[in-house]
């Protein structure tokens, strides 16, 4: 059996990778922290030109009725180029709770970004003051919302909000949609790691100590290496627990918890090896590493930290 993506799928991570490439994301994401928007809804757009908007969004809205591992391989290139704004939220979770909303069609066209809050797990909504639609959901219901106090951020981009329900509660899957939020954010973390690790290789390959390139060292080879297995580890877990969503089995919960606690762990060596192969310019805001090591640092505890997707493996064992 063959369990790559496909040649579509590949096409399509190619076709956002150029895209995205070609966007000055980094400088979008700055632009986002200072609270200037504009040029990260103009990397929303083209995600929107290219269907990334519209993978969950029904056919019946004019979405794509994309099937979960579409969300991943889509997911984990925003994650490597670690796109600004409330991408679980608006991409993977949203048209879950708004499964027959007529709103979806907007999700899908692009022009309403969304985000939620899903407390205790999720209690606050990212970027709700820049937001379209803001959505809180427990038990079953979803509601509108109103954004209230920020609260600190360990990644300037992403920024906390308490939120308060307003209107009339309507019935959602919220436990379904918890699940692609989870993933969502693993497949996102794969994405990073992956970007840390392809950027200290490159440097290693230029930066010299003590007259020498620092590549050529064992101890940085082995780092290097140990990075890339755990992302080469990680990722078929990302991909496993989308075909559980897919198949709706009884073992979802354990699958996605699985690939978030992998991916998480994965990101967080990436980080490590990142700035100990970086040094110190690594983490200086100047240097485009340091946007991935914050979204890495938010990422992990998003949607459920290791604690959490760790206890729900335990209480899934037999």
């Amino acid at each position: 059996m063959n369990f790559e993506i496909d040649e579509q799928q590949r096409d399509f991570a190619a076709s956002i990778d150029a895209a995205l490439g070609a966007a000055d994301v980094p400088a979008a994401v700055r632009a986002w922290s200072a609270g200037d928007t504009a040029p990260g809804r103009k990397v929303w757009a083209q995600l929107a030109d290219l269907g990334v908007t519209a993978l969950l969004v029904a056919e019946k809205f004019d979405g794509i009725g994309a099937s979960p591992v579409d969300l991943v391989v889509a997911l984990e290139r925003l994650g490597y180029w670690a796109v600004p704004g409330p991408v679980t939220e608006s991409i993977a979770v949203a048209p879950i709770l708004l499964a027959d909303d007529e709103r979806s069609a907007h999700l899908a066209a692009g022009e309403l970004i969304a985000t939620v809050a899903m407390p205790p797990q999720v209690p606050r909504a990212v970027d709700a003051n820049t937001a379209g639609l803001i959505l809180t959901a427990a038990d079953g219901q979803v509601n509108a919302a109103t954004p209230g106090a920020q609260q600190e951020s360990v990644d300037p981009a992403r920024k906390l909000f308490e939120v308060t329900p307003s209107g009339t509660a309507q019935p959602a899957d919220t436990a379904r949609a918890y699940e692609f939020g989870a993933l969502a954010a693993a497949a996102q973390l794969i994405g990073a790691a992956q970007a840390m690790l392809d950027q200290s290789v490159e440097y290693a390959k230029q930066r010299t100590q003590f007259g020498r390139i620092i590549g050529s060292y064992q101890a940085i080879k082995h780092k290097l290496a140990d990075v890339h297995i755990a992302v080469e580890l990680a990722r078929p877990l990302v991909y496993a627990a989308a075909l559980s969503l897919a198949d709706a089995s009884p073992d979802t919960a354990r699958d996605v918890s699985a690939a978030k606690v992998a991916a998480a762990d994965a990101a967080l060596l990436a980080a490590r090896s990142a700035l100990q192969t970086h040094g110190a310019i690594g983490f200086t805001q100047e240097h485009d590493l340091s946007l991935l090591l914050l979204r890495v640092q938010a990422l992990r505890s998003a949607w459920g930290d290791p604690t959490l997707h760790r206890r729900r493996l335990l209480e899934a064992l037999p």
